[in-house]
């Protein structure tokens, strides 16, 4: 889930807001429907809210607008020129000036150069084959048709292990390709899963989000497929919203004893919790927020919000839901994190100490944990398959 993504939708409808002063009824309806929408609806094209100052061919560096995406140390991926250019960026070399120039590890494609149409990624990789492992295409078959997957095998002696990997809000399967090398080494077969409305798997009829609440049946339709290709046990890894997708899967699927285990990424814990943080950021009043909320709740607005039924919100609360849940989890968390708040997730790990492993970070932003630590993010998974899935 890119903060960048829904958070500029969510100050479109803020200032649409302010607009309209104290707000007509009207216009409270209006802008109520219009942060409801945005919640839901898919955004395919991503912010441009980073712009290249210089690049410096000869020293390999590039100097960015110093925001906290571009000021944080680590790697990551930099796009530009409206997406037709991409390269990938390493640590920080100097700040001054609102300026802060980095590292250019290698310019992927387009030509780098200064423009004001950039912005910076977590995903770090694009393809499977830059992982340099044995890798291929797949297609897994959902209720709404084929869904496109990559597929890692195990090397070596294959046990019957996977990993799912569930990508988060407005994110594709990319996302995931950083975490690929941490299962491989420890023995995994990984599979990174596509679902409805994500651009590459089927849409839905209404090609709106469910939260989780619809997504968590292409998730059930790859443990399948996992099922079918040799998997005895399967742990379920989920990023950002893909951890409310996650959550729901292992509540909901007819074939949840197969799944050992867990590992949340910056997860949605409580949508309720995250979404009305993020109108909190943004200043939006509270009628407005809750307004949304119900919008979305709601059996008659259907025709407002685009949704074919309503979300039972409440229903994805897990710090309320904890008893429910059983399975060993571990939890990689920044308490920095710009768009899903840290709270959700140390509050079930203080509610199911006996099951919850929790790995808090301080400055590693939304869903950029690997990106700003490998070594920790990396150890802590390997650490956590070790001892508690064997």
């Amino acid at each position: 889930m890119a903060r960048s993504t829904i958070a500029k939708s969510l100050i479109t409808a803020a200032g649409v807001a302010g607009g309209l002063v104290l707000l007509t009824a009207a216009g409270a309806g209006f802008v109520m429907a219009r942060v409801a929408r945005t919640v839901i609806t898919p955004v395919r094209k991503r912010p441009q809210n980073q712009s290249i100052r210089a690049v410096d061919d000869e020293a390999g560096t590039v100097t960015l607008k110093d925001t906290p995406d571009s000021a944080v140390p680590g790697r990551y991926g930099l796009w530009f020129d409206d997406d037709t250019g991409y390269a990938r960026i390493g640590g920080v070399i100097e700040k001054r000036d609102g300026t802060v120039t980095r590292d250019v590890q290698r310019v992927a494609f387009g030509e780098l150069r200064p423009t004001t149409r950039a912005r910076l990624s977590g995903y770090y990789y694009l393809e499977p084959e830059e992982l340099g492992l044995s890798a291929n295409s797949v297609m897994i078959e959902t209720e709404l048709g084929e869904a496109p997957a990559w597929h890692f095998p195990a090397e070596g002696i294959d046990d019957g292990r996977w990993v799912i990997q569930v990508h988060g809000w407005g994110a594709t399967r990319q996302e995931g390709l950083r975490a690929v090398p941490v299962f491989h080494r420890e023995g995994f077969t990984c599979l990174l899963a596509s679902y409805r409305n994500d651009g590459d798997a089927p849409p839905s009829a209404d090609r709106r989000y469910g939260l989780g609440g619809t997504e968590w049946r292409d998730i059930d339709a790859a443990i399948r497929f996992a099922q079918e290709n040799g998997a005895r046990s399967i742990v379920l890894m989920g990023w950002s919203m893909g951890g409310a997708v996650v959550l729901q899967t292992i509540t909901r699927s007819s074939a949840s004893e197969l799944i050992r285990g867990i590992i949340l990424d910056s997860p949605v814990i409580d949508w309720i919790d995250t979404l009305e943080y993020q109108a909190r950021l943004l200043r939006l009043p509270d009628p407005i927020t809750q307004g949304a909320l119900r919008l979305i709740e709601s059996t008659w607005s259907g025709p407002i919000t685009g949704l074919g039924a309503p979300i039972d919100l409440a229903s994805m609360n897990f710090v309320a839901r904890a008893s429910d849940l059983a399975l060993p989890m571990l939890i990689l968390h920044s308490d920095d994190d710009g768009f899903v708040p840290s709270t959700a997730s140390r509050a079930l790990a203080r509610a199911r100490s006996d099951i919850v492993t929790l790995v808090p970070f301080a400055t590693a932003l939304h869903t950029k944990l690997w990106n700003y630590d490998e070594e920790r993010w990396t150890n802590a998974i390997a650490d956590w398959l070790g001892d508690t899935v064997g």
